[in-house]
């Protein structure tokens, strides 16, 4: 699964001041993404705020990136849940045609153990056309997905082709990556560690600050896989002030700000989430201008 190597982007849904999609501005996002380097879209994942959108605003999200990229990129588009049968049920009632993989996380709020994690995706495997990147974030989740349980699904089913692993630590990435087989995708999910995954044999990143920065992230992780450490590192360090600024109040509040500063679309999100402050829009526009 080459087509997922390198920098993917989890693409924020804009919104107008009246809260609405602001369907003008995704496709400016979109574009701007295919100008500058990026390797694949992740479609209503966690940073689109899909929790807070509707069954038609979903239709018209995914039917504007897939007419703006029109093919250009692959596309993967996020689905999960942590009611098992009602992923299994939404897999087969979605319109998969134009998407290149799924995104699905491991069930929130629940805390299953880890044989319900691996049982929830033996369901959802059987049930996905589409080839599975299992989704591990325990800050939001509530439970972590252990490398053992990891190993079991990339062994166990052929069309779990990777993970996203944002649970922040290095050392569970790097056990994954040494005990999956060698065309598993060990993908980041967490911006601030995603080269030194990388330079320890992982696949990329799904990132929240590369749709910011689309160019600068995509050429420091192919810096990364080329070996030249050094010079990755130097972008890396210019970055990091920039990540720890977009979660500071959360996500996608500060990714947003960063895009609003860019002209790309307004920094407006749903409740229960709340517009980035005043003083971290400022902070975000010094670092702005410093990374130019």
């Amino acid at each position: 699964m080459k087509q997922f190597l390198g920098t993917g982007v989890a693409l924020v849904t804009p919104f107008t001041g009246e809260n609405e999609v602001d369907e003008n501005a995704l496709r400016k996002l979109v574009q701007f993404q295919l100008k500058n380097g990026v390797d694949y879209i992740v479609v209503l994942g966690t940073t689109a705020e899909s929790a807070t959108l509707s069954k038609v605003e979903k239709e018209t999200v995914k039917n504007i990136i897939k007419s703006e990229n029109n093919g250009q990129l692959p596309l993967v588009l996020g689905l999960g849940g942590n009611s098992t049968s009602q992923v299994v049920e939404d897999l087969a009632q979605e319109n998969l045609e134009g998407f290149d993989a799924i995104l699905s996380v491991s069930p929130f709020y629940n805390k299953p153990s880890q044989e319900g994690i691996y049982q929830h995706f033996c369901e959802v495997s059987k049930a996905s056309k589409l080839p599975i990147i299992v989704y591990n974030v325990p800050g939001r989740t509530g439970s972590n997905m252990l490398p053992l349980t990891v190993t079991r699904l990339a062994n166990d089913f052929d069309n779990i082709i990777g993970i996203k692993e944002a649970a922040g630590d290095i050392v569970q990435a790097m056990t994954i990556i040494r005990d999956t087989p060698d065309d598993f995708l060990v993908i980041s999910g967490d911006d601030m560690i995603a080269l030194p995954m990388v330079i320890a044999g992982g696949a990329g990143v799904i990132s929240v600050m590369a749709q910011g920065y689309p160019a600068e992230f995509s050429k420091m992780l192919s810096l990364g896989r080329e070996g030249k450490v050094k010079e990755a590192f130097t972008i890396q360090f210019q970055l990091m002030d920039g990540i720890d600024l977009i979660f500071k109040e959360g996500n996608p509040s500060g990714i947003k700000a960063v895009l609003e500063l860019k002209n790309l679309c307004e920094s407006s999100v749903r409740l229960p989430l709340v517009e980035a402050s005043s003083i971290l829009k400022s902070a975000l526009k010094v670092f702005n201008s410093q990374l130019k």
